[in-house]
């Protein structure tokens, strides 16, 4: 919908921030290390002092909002979150240039533009998409990566401390060692925890077809929740292998980046649950588009979060508006309700740069209510944290 505020309320000023934390003790996934957190912030300011914040992709994201963006925003009524959203996306769609780092520069925008739209009428995210239909979002544990811990000591420590805070859920990493070594891993947690919580897998690509289908057959008597990006993002006749052949609830999505990236893994069931990130598919104009689609198929959406808080308010705010899949009396939350991700990595981003860090309580999370998104955010902690700023006015 295109939110019409006053003719006056226009885009004056566009500030992004490439911002870089080390952190004191790296862990590691399937692709590689993480030795520091990184997060693209988009400040966007309007000619009557409105300031909308957004997050969204990488530093090659930050050149493209400036270089391409900013000209067809700029001087542009902050409310028309269609008009410029379509916008900015023919401007890269048709040159195939909306992959990667098109889809998180957009993202960044969109998200500081409904910020901006729930500020101006003091109103917020989840009111503008329509108002809540849950009370409360789920959220899981997301953790438990590869560090030097031979004996599994540091991990069962981890896992039973998510236990212990009330946690419903939690993820682990798979891929990085031998499918035995790494089977042998989740079945220390499955011990660690009991039987009554949530255990997820996630492999981040790290499989080819065939191996997939083994590691599931491997894991199915372990009561794995759901199986994450088993095999490349982009394949879907692999992910229709996977989902045939093996036993497991197949779940993928978090680097599409548009409602197309995401159209043949939903019209060809290449997956069981959706898991759009809301930094890369085209924020929030955008997830919505495909969490309408998914569950128009029977897909289930869980929200796929890694970033400030920013983004999770976003995803938030997005999560608590979406319908049970399918609709039933009752609805469970990891069954018919989305459960959204909820990183426990270090995180002094996350942390740190706004009011909100979003706690949760016996798996829950309450949702924005403030205007926007719901935060404020330091500046001062942003400044400190910012590695290279750009602006455009």
């Amino acid at each position: 919908m295109g939110l019409r505020l006053s003719s006056h309320v226009k885009i004056e000023r566009i500030e992004t921030f490439l911002l870089d934390a080390p952190i004191d003790e790296p862990f590691a996934w399937s692709q590689g290390q993480a030795k520091a957190r990184e997060a693209l912030i988009c400040k966007i300011t309007t000619d009557d002092g409105i300031i909308g914040w957004g997050e969204g992709g990488a530093s090659p994201s930050q050149n493209v909002i400036h270089d391409l963006f900013a000209p067809k925003l700029l001087g542009h009524e902050s409310g028309h979150i269609n008009r410029l959203w379509n916008d900015l996306f023919h401007s890269i769609y048709n040159d195939s240039l909306m992959g990667g780092f098109g889809g998180g520069a957009i993202s960044a925008v969109d998200i500081a533009l409904w910020d901006i739209a729930g500020k101006a009428v003091g109103r917020s995210v989840s009111e503008l998409l329509g108002g809540k239909i849950r009370e409360k979002v789920a959220v899981y544990a997301t953790g438990l990566y590869y560090q030097e811990d031979p004996g599994y000591n540091k991990l069962i420590d981890e896992a039973e401390s998510y236990a212990n805070a009330g946690y419903l859920g939690m993820k682990t990493k798979v891929g990085g060692l031998s499918l035995k070594a790494d089977v042998n891993r989740v079945s220390a947690i499955r011990r660690a925890i009991g039987d009554d919580l949530f255990l997820m897998v996630d492999a981040n690509k790290a499989y080819c077809p065939a191996d997939a289908i083994d590691m599931g057959h491997r894991l199915a008597d372990l009561d794995i929740r759901w199986f994450e990006e088993p095999v490349m993002a982009n394949d879907v006749d692999g992910y229709l292998q996977v989902k045939e052949r093996q036993p497991l609830t197949v779940a993928g999505g978090e680097v599409w980046y548009n409602r197309f990236d995401a159209r043949d893994f939903m019209a060809r069931r290449a997956l069981d649950i959706a898991q759009p990130d809301v930094r890369f598919i085209g924020g929030i104009t955008e997830f919505r588009n495909v969490a309408a689609h998914a569950n128009a198929m029977g897909i289930l959406v869980n929200p796929h979060v890694w970033g400030s808080s920013i983004m999770i308010s976003a995803s938030i705010s997005l999560a608590a508006t979406f319908p049970p899949c399918p609709y039933v009396r009752s609805p469970r939350p990891y069954e018919q309700e989305p459960v959204m991700e909820f990183d426990q990595t270090p995180n002094p981003i996350r942390n740190d740069l706004a009011s909100n860090c979003f706690e949760q309580e016996n798996g829950y999370v309450d949702i924005p209510g403030g205007p926007g998104l719901g935060i404020e955010i330091d500046e001062d902690t942003l400044e400190k944290l910012c590695i290279r700023k750009l602006e455009s006015k």
